[in-house]
């Protein structure tokens, strides 16, 4: 009797396994519509990270807080089921991301100055093969580069503004000093260094040079994404490598000839 009832166990698991592998990487209407789904969540739990400066002041802060925490709680086991290595997606940075994000949401007041980390999430959606398969399905393939640029310079310009709003402008919480806080971050980013507003001490000195050194190389790099793109995504049939330059005539990991088509045709 209990083999059978493991057998049952083990069957149901392995259907479950089933279908949400087939939700998660097919490329059915069904599993575009999930995946849509997926990512507009997604989106909503990230503007909830960007505006939780201003919802903390809301009695209902900790419900909206905990109702986050199962919904990425809830697609974290969902994919840990979906894929084929459980052991090899956890050891993905993405997978850490979303434990430590899932960490902070359960623990808002110990983590509570760790919580402007979790706009990483926007940086995990970014390296998701599903955000890039719509991409594809609707044509805009060629702007993939420039839009993953644009998505990493935007990480980063909320993870400083989160740093300096947690460490410098806590004292008077809210959205005033929040938007100072980004305020702040993209006048020093981009160099233009009004000086209206300056971190005090030598922590803040640093913090200004080190957004100035890194955000100027996320400038350069979203540049070059735009006006001079170094590669296309062109999957070789023979081993897969996605990228590839422009004139490429032959895969440079397997040597397989490819077929790259030309834009301008």
């Amino acid at each position: 009797m209990t083999p059978v009832d493991r057998s049952k166990d083990g069957s149901a698991v392995g259907g479950l396994r089933d279908r949400l592998r087939k939700l998660y990487h097919g490329r059915t209407p069904a599993a575009f519509r999930f995946q849509l789904i997926t990512i507009i969540i997604d989106l909503a739990i990230i503007g909830f990270f960007v505006a939780t400066p201003v919802l903390q002041q809301w009695s209902s802060f900790l419900w909206l807080d905990y109702t986050v925490a199962a919904l990425v709680a809830a697609d974290l086991i969902a994919r840990l089921l979906a894929s084929n290595d459980m052991l090899r997606l956890m050891k993905q940075p993405t997978s850490w991301v979303d434990v430590f994000i899932l960490l902070t949401l359960l623990m808002p007041t110990a983590l509570a100055n760790l919580g402007f980390l979790r706009i990483l999430r926007l940086w995990s959606l970014s390296r998701s093969g599903t955000l890039w398969r719509h991409f594809e399905m609707r044509g805009l393939r060629p702007w993939r580069e420039a839009s993953q640029a644009v998505i990493n310079l935007l990480t980063f310009l909320f993870v400083i503004t989160g740093f300096v709003y947690s460490f410098f402008f806590r004292s008077g919480q809210g959205l005033e000093n929040y938007i100072d806080a980004l305020y702040f971050t993209v006048a020093t980013v981009t160099t233009t260094g009004f000086g209206d507003i300056v971190l005090p001490g030598i922590a803040g000195k640093l913090t200004a040079i080190f957004t100035m050194i890194i955000g100027i190389s996320l400038f350069v790099r979203l540049a070059q994404a735009i006006f001079r793109p170094t590669k296309v995504f062109f999957p070789c049939p023979q081993c897969g490598l996605q990228r590839h330059e422009p004139d490429a005539v032959h895969c440079k990991a397997c040597g397989h000839i490819l077929n790259i088509p030309d834009d301008g045709n």
